[in-house]
């Protein structure tokens, strides 16, 4: 892809997935859009092992935009970073096409593996804002992070997990479109073992008063036959 032609792709993703933006100038003034020209420059120079040049890049975008994409990351098409304050994306890290994450996410190490030690994001997933990846395993296409989630282990795809740590809650094969991308509907595991616990507890509570009023009318039957 031609450098003017890359520019106007990052211009079209922003608008189409960010409806604050209102013209294409606006989007110059776009994080992601920022750190997407550093990155593409960086990365070009890190492949050619001009490391130092290409960190130094990396970390005036830093400076400039508060998200951190290591050059040595490979990013595919149509990458988008909402409200990117505090995004993290490490050396080994590879993201598919059609990506979408929000503030605060990390694409990280956990400090035990040696080579590709960070996650690979498959297409169209969205990870919600907070949320840390960590390891070099993958999350499956079309899946979705919720927000504030800790993700260990593989995801498989068209999954959604939330959590800390994470844990798959909803599995379909739908693939995840702009309209889909909603950080807020998402299950929520813990207050269904809540309602499952109060229910089961009511269900106990029921029964005890039943033996109660049982052993009652028994007791009356037995005192009535003494007399």
């Amino acid at each position: 892809m031609g450098w003017l032609k890359s520019i106007r792709n990052e211009i079209n993703v922003i608008r189409e997935r960010d409806p604050a933006i209102h013209s294409d100038m606006e989007v110059f003034l776009y994080p992601s859009f920022k750190v997407m020209l550093h990155y593409r420059v960086a990365h070009k120079l890190y492949q050619k092992k001009h490391y130092f040049l290409a960190r130094w890049i990396s970390q005036r975008a830093v400076r400039k935009t508060g998200i951190e994409i290591h050059p040595g990351a490979q990013i595919g098409e149509n990458f988008f970073i909402d409200h990117g304050n505090g995004v993290i994306i490490g050396e080994t890290a590879i993201v598919g096409n059609n990506v979408t994450l929000y503030q605060g996410v990390t694409l990280g190490g956990t400090g035990k593996e040696h080579g590709k030690r960070h996650p690979t994001i498959g297409d169209n997933v969205m990870i919600s804002a907070g949320a840390k990846v960590l390891g070099s395993f993958t999350v499956g296409e079309n899946s979705k992070i919720g927000a504030g989630s800790v993700v260990i282990e593989e995801v498989p795809p068209n999954c959604t997990v939330v959590g800390v740590p994470g844990r798959v809650v909803k599995r379909n094969n739908q693939k995840l479109v702009r309209e889909d991308m909603n950080q807020v509907d998402l299950p929520d595991p813990i207050n269904e073992d809540i309602k499952e616990l109060q229910h089961a507890n009511s269900q106990m509570t029921n029964r005890i008063l039943e033996l109660e009023q049982t052993l009652k009318q028994l007791k009356k039957e037995l005192d009535a036959a003494k007399e």
